[in-house]
């Protein structure tokens, strides 16, 4: 449970008057949260915002439905609801806007979304005051340059190009800062953020880095070679990864699982850090290296400090 918040060290530079929640909604576990927080929400006079087809039950009321492109522009806060893919489509959502999210945990891992469901209220009445601390998580900026036009978007996690619906590997060079890195035969590349390192670049044997640390982790996805191992380069690196021809070669681009787009060969996609950042808000006292020791099992057996 909840101790000691009053303390909270980050402050927020407005009110929060108006509120955006995300969400999949018709999940039961998700309504279960949201049939909490709405009355709450309204009894502190917080204005709701939900993108016009969120599928809420009809006896939620009170809340307001707008595109979702129109949301970034009007909340003050986003509570994501759900997984750490929850979050990662609300970072997405309000990348160019600088709304800071929250994120309540009705999914399996949470590394993102860390506030726990019986805590959701009172973690929710210290963002609306602003005293919950801030955590600036950079975001990457994913380039897909192409005869068939250029496709942008930013990741808070990851940017992955990998091989599409066929059994054959790709095969696809890299450089970095218009240097020639390497020749690679495999499934595909991760290039991830220090956020994203703990996800699937950790699956394929990248390394975790601190969330702050300014640096990009780019990772060969079942590579043909041994040789081919995950760097780690500096975070103002551009990483560029140019598909080549080979028979039946069908790759696509994601970032953070949403698709960017079709690559082909002779196609370039770029990945930067971007300028814009992600505001995540945690309890008082958020520690990074607990939350790996809980998610990862670290330390089972041992004295728990």
């Amino acid at each position: 449970m909840l101790a000691g918040l009053s303390q909270g060290v980050g402050q927020m530079a407005f009110p929060v008057r108006t509120c955006a929640l995300v969400g999949r909604f018709a999940d039961p576990r998700i309504a279960e949260s949201l049939g909490a927080l709405l009355p709450h929400l309204r009894q502190r006079g917080v204005t709701v915002l939900v993108a016009e087809d969120a599928e809420l039950d009809p006896a939620m009321d009170g809340v307001q439905r707008m595109p979702e492109t129109e949301i970034p522009e009007r909340a003050d806060l986003v509570i994501a609801i759900g997984g750490d893919g929850t979050l990662l489509y609300a970072a997405r959502l309000v990348a160019r806007h600088a709304v800071p999210l929250l994120g309540v945990n009705r999914g399996r891992l949470g590394f993102l979304t860390d506030v726990m469901p019986q805590d959701m209220l009172p973690a929710v009445d210290l963002a609306l005051e602003g005293r919950l601390e801030r955590d600036e998580r950079p975001l990457l900026s994913a380039r897909l340059r192409g005869a068939r036009g250029v496709a942008e978007s930013f990741a808070l996690n990851d940017v992955v190009m990998q091989k599409h619906d066929t059994g054959r590997t790709l095969d696809f060079e890299t450089r970095i800062n218009g240097t020639y890195v390497n020749t690679h035969d495999g499934d595909g590349i991760i290039v991830a953020s220090p956020t994203g390192s703990t996800a699937y670049a950790l699956s394929c044997n990248g390394p975790i880095l601190e969330p702050d640390l300014p640096a990009l982790v780019i990772v060969p996805i079942c590579a043909h070679t041994l040789s081919d191992r995950p760097i780690v380069v500096a975070g103002t690196s551009v990483v560029e990864v140019t598909l080549l021809e080979r028979p039946d070669t069908h790759a696509h681009v994601t970032c953070d699982g949403a698709v960017l787009g079709a690559i082909y060969p002779g196609d370039r996609l770029e990945v930067t850090t971007a300028p814009e950042c992600a505001t995540l808000l945690h309890l008082a006292g958020h520690d990074h290296y607990k939350l790996l020791r809980s998610k990862l099992h670290w330390g089972r057996g041992s004295f728990e400090r």
